[in-house]
């Protein structure tokens, strides 16, 4: 008898030939072996079953493999606080400070003596030079964690004082009265949502009164018939002020003028001030506490503060970012609208001696992450077909812009300098792909 015609499936690689592919075993230092391994056996089924040849099992799992962690993307949306990619990009000093202590490191020991030390006293030092103002400050890991820890150790059975139009959604669906609630305390509610005085807040306080709450909304606007009693003013009424002013802004920007810093909300009267560290401070997400001495120490040692304390990656970044204040959000939000102009033009013009057509156009760009609503920033950016939006977004370098009336726009204004070259690759990339 002749031989019969051959099995497909015997012609699927081993396994052991598989791994030993390059591409395949680079991923195994990075993702292990078993999820290697995985997606190898995954790829060799396909190919039992007839979906592709044999001969095509090594690309498969190749194309097949998870990423190995959060991908880095190119910011070119023209929000400086994305939220969806992370809020504030850490500065270079922040991410060698988080690579330095990514091993063993002194957050709670003092070398020196050998004994035990305050934890991210480096960090905790930093924050209180920068605010001098606050006789004492703490760090917890998010903002909604410092409001959470206030509201618990100075409110929980007591009534918290606030204003109905400051009772904000705060993203994702988490509201900020469900928040407060969760800690025990009951909310006090006052005046209407455009309108709230003094004498509203005198009204309501009482001997179940744990504190004053004053939140900055600052993912929205209310405009028209409105008023709203301050810090300043709320400071007279001989309870507690805490003020949340959300987007962590330590002191007056001319460029931000009605959104509040820490400084001038303590000097105004506040008993504690509650901010967050990866929005406009530039730096890692954390929650901030600034305020009276004695106050601070009760949230300090409140056994609530174990449950949401700041890690040692989280407080190398912090200490980093206020040593160095010149951050990424910090040269986004203060870029030359002249200077953008000029790297968008550069860009669009080398794309032109590559034979692909773009255009410069004036674009707006905003703050975002629930910071400075309402504030534009005069940008620039390029204009592409609006059918590039995908496969930049999901090319091997993401690139995220935004489609306004059907085209693409690639604002520079959060895109490094140096990674303009990265920005000209991706868009021939997915030109050339689209021939």
């Amino acid at each position: 008898m002749g031989d019969g015609p051959v099995d497909p499936r015997r012609r699927v690689p081993r396994t052991d030939a598989l791994l030993a592919d390059p591409r395949l075993a680079a991923a195994t230092a990075t993702l292990g072996r078993d999820r290697v391994k995985a997606v190898v056996a995954q790829a060799q089924e396909r190919a039992r079953r007839g979906e592709i040849d044999p001969e095509a099992v090594r690309d498969a799992a190749v194309a097949a493999l998870p990423p190995a962690g959060p991908r880095p993307v190119l910011n070119a949306t023209g929000v400086v606080l994305h939220t969806n990619l992370g809020r504030a990009p850490l500065s270079p000093e922040a991410v060698a400070a988080v690579v330095a202590a990514s091993g063993s490191t002194d957050v709670e020991l003092d070398l020196s003596t050998g004994r035990r030390a305050r934890r991210g006293r480096d960090a905790l030092d930093a924050l209180a030079a920068a605010v001098p103002d606050a006789e004492a400050v703490h760090v917890v890991n998010n903002g909604a964690a410092a409001l959470v820890l206030a509201a618990t150790a100075l409110a929980a059975g007591r009534e918290i004082v606030v204003s109905r139009g400051e009772l904000v959604e705060i993203g994702d669906g988490f509201r900020l009265p469900d928040l407060l609630e969760s800690t025990g305390a009951r909310l006090r509610e006052v005046g209407t949502t455009n309108r709230t005085t003094l004498a509203d807040y005198a009204a309501a306080i009482g001997p179940q009164t744990g504190f004053v709450l004053k939140v900055h909304p600052s993912n929205f606007q209310i405009t028209g018939f409105t008023s709203a009693a301050g810090v300043r003013q709320l400071a007279t009424l001989g309870v507690p002020v805490v003020a949340d002013i959300g987007s962590g802004l330590l002191r007056a920007d001319p460029l931000l003028p009605d959104e509040p810093d820490a400084t001038t909300t303590l000097r105004d009267g506040a008993t504690l001030v509650t901010a967050s560290g990866d929005k406009l401070l530039g730096g890692p997400q954390a929650g901030l506490l600034l305020g009276a001495a004695d106050l601070v120490d009760r949230l300090r040692r409140h056994p609530l503060a174990r449950a949401v304390r700041v890690d040692k990656l989280t407080l190398a970044a912090l200490a980093a970012t206020l040593h160095h204040p010149d951050t990424p959000t910090r040269a986004a939000l203060h870029a030359d609208p002249g200077v953008l102009r000029q790297r968008v033009e550069r860009l669009r013009d080398r794309l032109g001696v590559d034979g692909r057509k773009a255009e410069v156009v004036p674009a707006v760009a905003v703050v975002g992450g629930g910071g400075a609503p309402g504030v534009e920033l005069d940008s620039w950016a390029l204009s592409l077909p609006e059918r590039y939006a995908t496969p930049l977004r999901t090319g091997e370098q993401p690139v995220l812009g935004r489609v306004v009336r059907g085209r693409l726009l690639l604002d520079l204004r959060c895109v490094p300098a140096d990674a303009d070259e990265a920005v000209r690759a991706a868009v021939l990339r997915v030109a050339d792909g689209d021939d």
